[in-house]
C-alpha cells in the first residue's frame, strides 16, 4: 500500500545517514583506509572522428593509456595519472594554421590544395600561402631564376633569403586570419626543427592561433618519380627551362634539402604524418573541430593524377516542356544522346572505368549502354523542388510569385518549401566528392544542380557562383588534375537539345511584373491549356 511505502522511506533515510556517519568516524579513528594507490587511467575517445582510422605512432606511445600488463608493473606506492596526449589549450575557437612539412616531391602542395578545397566547401574560409611564391617575388628585383644553388644549406645569404620568404608567407597567413577567416595553410618545407619551432612560436605563442603540422613523407620510388614529373611539368620554377637541365636542377635541389632534413618527431606539437605513397596516416596531439575534420579529410586525398568524366542525362520530356524536378523519361533526342554517349565511351576503352548515376530513370537510361560497372546513388538525385516539383517557371510565377522572387534573390540558400536548397545539395554530395577525390576514370551521369555542385568543388568556385555554373545538356565534361589544380574540358555531342540554363534576372523584387520575372526563362515547348480562355491572349512562353 502507498502509506506503507512512505513509512519505509522515512525510516530508511535516517538509517542511511547513521551508516555514513559511522563510516566517517571509523576513517578518522584509523580502523581502515581507503585504497588510494590504484593507478588512475584516463581513456579518451574521439567522438567527432569515429569514421577515421588512425594508426598509433611509436612517438605517441608514452602518452597512451597503459595495458593491463603495464598497470601490474607500476609501483604499488605510486599514483600514476595518464592522459590521452591531447594538448590542453584554452584557445578552442581561434583561427587555425596548418603548416605543411616535408621534402620536395612528397605531395605537400596537392594535399594543401585538397584540404583548402574541402574546408572552403564546408564553410571554413581557407587560403593557401605558398612559400615558393614569396621566394620568387624576393628574386624578381635581381632578375634571377630559381636554381638549386638557392637551397644550399651552408650558404648564409641564400638561407637568409629563404627565411625571409618563409616569414613573408607567415605574415600573410596572420593577415588572413586577422581578417576574420578561419584557416590559413602555410605550404612550406619546414624540414628543420628550428623552422618548425619558429612557426609554432609565432602563431601559437605570439598570436594565439592554433597550429597543426602535417608532414608528407614518401619512400616509394615509383610515386616519387611520378611526383617529380608533375613538378617539372607544372612548377613555375622550371618554366622555359629545357627538360634535361630542369630535371638535374630538381634532383640537386632535393639533395640539398635531404642534407638538412630532420624528421618531425617533436612530441609537443599537434601533428599528422601522411605517407603519400601508401596513404598511411599517423596523428599525435590532434584536437579541435577543424583539426579533427582535417584528419578525416586526409583519408580521401590522393596525389595521383586522375581524370573524371561528367554528363547530364539526355534531354528529358520535362526539359522539353520547361518543367523542373520529377522523374521524367528521356525524349527521343535524349535517347539518341544515350546511344551516342555509350558509343563514345565504349570506343575510348578507358581502363577500369566505373559509372555512377542517380536513381532517377533519366540518368539510368542515359548510361544504360556504357560497358562498365554501374552504381545508382541516391546522393546524385536532382535537387528536390518541393511543392514546385513538376512545375514550369511560368507556373511557379503564377502560383508562387513570392517564392519565385525569393529564389532569384538568393539561389544558393533558398530552400523550396518541402524541398532542398543548393546548400543542402552541396552537403548531400559530400560522400560522392570524397570518393571522386581518390578515384580515377569515373563517369558520373547526374543532373544540372548536382553537377554544378560537384564540378564547382573541383574548380574552386565560390559558393555564390555554383547555382549559375554552365552545365549544358548533351555534353561530356572532362575534369583532369594538373598539379594541384584541375582542368575542365567540354565535348558537345552533335545532338540537338533545349537549353535549360536560366540566368539571374535583373529585377528580383517580390513586386516585379510577370514579364520581368520570366525574362530569362529559356525557350521551351508550351502545351496549350484546353481550359484557358482563348480570348485571353498568347501564353507567356509565346510572348517570349
Amino acid at each position: 500500500m502507498p502509506w506503507v511505502a512512505a513509512c519505509l522511506d522515512l525510516l530508511a533515510a535516517p538509517i542511511l545517514g547513521y551508516c555514513l556517519a559511522v563510516r566517517k568516524l571509523a576513517l578518522q579513528a584509523g580502523f581502515f583506509q581507503e585504497e588510494t594507490n590504484k593507478p588512475i587511467i584516463t581513456q579518451t575517445v574521439n567522438a567527432t572522428n569515429t569514421s577515421t582510422i588512425q594508426k598509433e605512432t611509436s612517438s605517441c606511445a608514452d602518452t597512451m593509456a597503459p595495458s593491463v600488463e603495464e598497470q601490474r608493473q607500476e609501483p604499488k606506492d605510486k599514483i600514476t595519472v595518464r592522459t590521452s596526449g591531447i594538448m590542453k589549450s584554452p584557445r578552442k575557437f581561434s583561427g587555425v594554421v596548418i603548416a605543411m612539412c616535408g621534402l620536395p616531391g612528397r605531395g605537400k602542395s596537392q594535399v594543401a590544395q585538397c584540404l583548402s578545397r574541402r574546408l572552403n566547401w564546408n564553410g571554413e574560409s581557407t587560403k593557401v600561402m605558398r612559400v615558393s611564391d614569396y621566394r620568387r617575388k624576393r628574386l624578381e628585383p635581381y632578375g634571377e631564376a630559381v636554381s638549386h644553388e638557392l637551397f644550399l644549406p651552408d650558404h648564409t645569404t641564400n638561407a637568409a633569403l629563404r627565411a625571409l620568404a618563409q616569414r613573408d608567407a607567415m605574415h600573410e597567413c596572420a593577415t588572413w586570419l586577422a581578417g576574420g577567416n578561419s584557416v590559413a595553410i602555410l605550404d612550406a618545407t619546414l624540414v628543420m626543427r628550428a623552422q618548425r619551432a619558429e612557426v609554432f612560436d609565432y602563431f601559437s605563442g605570439q598570436l594565439g592561433y592554433r597550429v597543426l603540422f602535417i608532414e608528407c613523407v614518401c619512400n616509394d620510388p615509383v610515386v616519387l618519380e611520378r611526383n617529380y614529373k608533375e613538378i617539372l611539368r607544372y612548377s613555375a620554377d622550371y618554366v622555359g627551362m629545357d627538360s634535361i637541365t630542369a630535371e638535374e636542377d630538381l634532383r640537386l635541389k632535393i639533395a640539398h634539402y635531404i642534407r638538412s632534413y630532420e624528421p618531425m618527431d617533436e612530441k609537443t606539437y599537434p601533428r599528422i604524418r601522411i605517407d603519400t605513397g601508401s596513404m598511411d596516416i599517423e596523428s599525435c596531439n590532434v584536437s579541435g573541430h577543424v583539426e579533427t575534420n582535417v584528419l578525416g579529410y586526409l583519408g580521401s586525398v590522393t596525389v595521383e593524377p586522375h581524370t573524371l568524366y561528367f554528363s547530364r542525362h539526355g534531354e528529358s520530356e520535362y526539359n522539353v516542356l520547361g518543367k523542373v524536378g520529377g522523374d521524367a523519361v528521356l525524349s527521343a533526342r535524349g535517347e539518341r544522346y544515350a546511344q551516342a554517349l555509350a558509343t563514345k565511351f565504349n570506343a575510348m576503352r578507358i581502363p577500369d572505368l566505373r559509372v555512377l548515376t542517380s536513381r532517377l530513370r533519366r540518368t539510368i537510361a542515359t548510361a544504360r549502354g556504357v560497358e562498365a560497372p554501374q552504381e545508382h546513388v541516391a546522393a546524385l538525385n536532382e535537387l528536390h523542388a518541393g511543392i514546385c516539383e513538376g512545375l514550369s517557371y511560368e507556373e511557379m510565377q503564377e502560383h508562387y510569385p513570392q517564392e519565385f522572387a525569393w529564389r532569384d534573390q538568393d539561389k544558393l540558400r533558398y530552400r523550396y518549401p518541402w524541398g532542398e536548397s543548393y546548400i543542402d545539395a552541396m552537403h548531400r554530395v559530400e560522400p560522392v566528392i570524397a570518393e571522386l577525390q581518390r578515384s580515377n576514370n569515373i563517369l558520373v551521369v547526374s543532373h544540372q544542380a548536382i553537377l554544378r555542385c560537384i564540378i564547382g568543388f573541383f574548380t574552386d568556385k565560390k559558393p555564390e557562383e555554383v547555382p549559375y555554373a554552365e552545365v549544358p545538356l548533351h555534353t561530356i565534361i572532362r575534369v583532369s588534375s594538373q598539379g594541384y589544380n584541375y582542368k575542365v574540358d567540354f565535348f558537345k555531342l552533335p545532338i540537338e537539345c533545349v537549353n535549360t540554363t536560366r540566368v539571374k534576372p535583373n529585377n528580383c523584387s517580390a513586386d516585379r511584373t510577370a514579364d520581368d520575372a520570366l525574362l530569362t526563362v529559356p525557350a521551351h515547348f508550351d502545351i496549350p491549356d484546353p481550359w484557358r480562355n482563348l480570348g485571353s491572349g498568347p501564353t507567356l512562353v509565346q510572348q517570349h
